[in-house]
């Protein structure tokens, strides 16, 4: 990608994040009164197997969603979405189904492998869409900046696949760091230490030197879209364990860190990172052979974030634990309820900690003079939901790009330092780079494959 279109000014960045933020909801109400509140919305599914079955599901559920059109390049999972939605349209080309549905659409969501968010999003902003993307936003930091870039520009309702962002423990948590009830902030502890992950998820590699013809039901070539090509093989990429692939995922901190990540970076208002390094496990970063192809199974990435009026000093550490990797004994001991949960994020405040566990309500832990707290009244909200309802004029979404976006490129500067492992990465927001390690700068972006370039990029 052209990194000279992508590197706006951080103050113009968050300049046009904040006049966006104010304009779109007035924007909205008014062409959703113009069409009717209750008026039905045209979505469209791209990516209708494993993640995107459930996604589908759920924006069927809505009274005011009409699914017009489905997309996805493997047929079984086509037909069987289209026997649960029959008289939708049916695609295995996303760029077909946009070009044929572009006046028949107002949404669409993208369920698909990483690799393939960044042009199926911009491609639906640029048609003025609304868009619900899956997590992480993208697979590389420099398509992140584009499309938020671009989301904010179009004016769009959008909103990132964090769906327990909108749960009653994250929507919870979010407000008592915003209070201040554990006084100010020293640390933040982050970790998915899912049991089975590894083996499930995270394959050693090597990739498969020799492949096979994909099955006729698959199209291999648009499965693998913008990466480059590899032949088909088997129980390796498709259906779900292209995460362990650097062509194609994100690895499991990419995957899973914007779920836990999430309310530590809204309640804290959060800026983008100072620095960021990365350790990994032994094996993977002694093999050259496995650093070229996979993610390792095992994560701890540092990050170095500025402090504000929420945090004890100027500067805020923020770590991130999985695989065999673990927050210190001396973190995990803190929470005496029973076994530390496995996913969760742990704030340390100078009067006690705040436990945040993935799906579940917050726990806090008082050391000090913690402040007087309560559960907020709120009410269940689902986050599909929350997105139809804000493309007709409701709120605005709770994961739109213009919050998410900058919270997801710190998350994917992290995939980064795995890449240059050991490394200490100095970044500068305002220019997009790493000021004093030129080499990592080449993981910002990719080149895309012959005949996937986007236009306008």
């Amino acid at each position: 990608m052209d990194k000279n279109a992508i590197q706006d000014s951080r103050r113009e960045f968050l300049v046009k994040a904040a006049t966006a933020a104010m304009a779109a909801p007035l924007l909205l109400s008014e062409s959703a009164r113009a069409a009717g509140l209750n008026t039905k919305l045209r979505h469209a599914c791209i990516g209708v197997g494993g993640m995107g079955w459930g996604d589908l599901n759920q924006f069927k559920k809505h009274p005011n969603v009409e699914i017009v059109a489905l997309c996805d390049v493997d047929e079984k999972h086509l037909k069987r979405a289209a026997e649960l939605i029959p008289g939708a349209r049916t695609y295995t080309d996303w760029r077909e189904m946009l070009r044929v549905e572009a006046n028949a659409i107002d949404s669409v969501n993208v369920s698909v492998p990483d690799h393939n968010h960044f042009p199926i999003a911009y491609g639906a902003i640029r048609l003025n869409k609304h868009v619900y993307c899956q997590k992480p936003m993208c697979h590389d930091v420099a398509e992140v900046r584009e499309l938020t870039q671009a989301a904010i520009k179009a004016g769009v309702v959008t909103q990132l696949g964090t769906q327990i962002a909108s749960s009653l423990g994250d929507r919870t948590a979010v407000q008592w760091i915003k209070q201040g009830i554990i006084g100010k902030v020293k640390h933040a502890y982050l970790c998915s230490n899912r049991p089975g992950a590894v083996a499930k998820y995270r394959l050693v590699g090597p990739r498969p030197a020799q492949g096979q013809e994909a099955p006729a039901h698959l199209d291999w070539d648009k499965w693998l879209g913008t990466a480059p090509y590899r032949p088909y093989a088997p129980d390796i990429y498709h259906p779900a364990i292209w995460r362990t692939w650097q062509d194609f995922g994100t690895g499991w901190s990419g995957d899973i860190g914007c779920h836990i990540f999430d309310a530590v970076w809204k309640g804290l208002g959060m800026q983008p990172p100072l620095s960021v390094q990365a350790e990994v496990q032994k094996s993977w970063e002694e093999s050259a052979e496995r650093r070229a192809d996979t993610w390792p199974q095992g994560n701890h990435i540092t990050w170095e974030f500025p402090g504000n009026a929420l945090t004890e000093s100027d500067t805020l550490p923020v770590e991130w634990f999985d695989g065999e990797f673990y927050p210190p004994q001396a973190i995990r001991d803190l929470y005496t309820g029973g076994e530390y949960p496995a996913e969760s994020a742990m704030l340390i405040g100078t009067e006690g900690a705040l436990l945040i566990p993935h799906q579940k309500m917050p726990v806090v832990i008082p050391t000090g003079n913690v402040k007087a707290y309560s559960a907020p009244e709120l009410k269940e909200r689902n986050h599909y939901h929350h997105f139809v309802d804000a493309c007709l004029g409701g709120e605005k979404a709770e994961s739109h790009f213009a919050q998410s976006g900058p919270m997801t490129e710190a998350v994917l500067l992290g995939t980064v330092a795995i890449r240059v492992p050991g490394q200490l990465l100095k970044w500068n927001s305002a220019q997009m780079k790493f000021t004093n390690n030129p080499a990592a700068n080449k993981y910002l972006s990719r080149t895309y494959r012959k005949g996937w370039k986007v236009k306008g990029v």
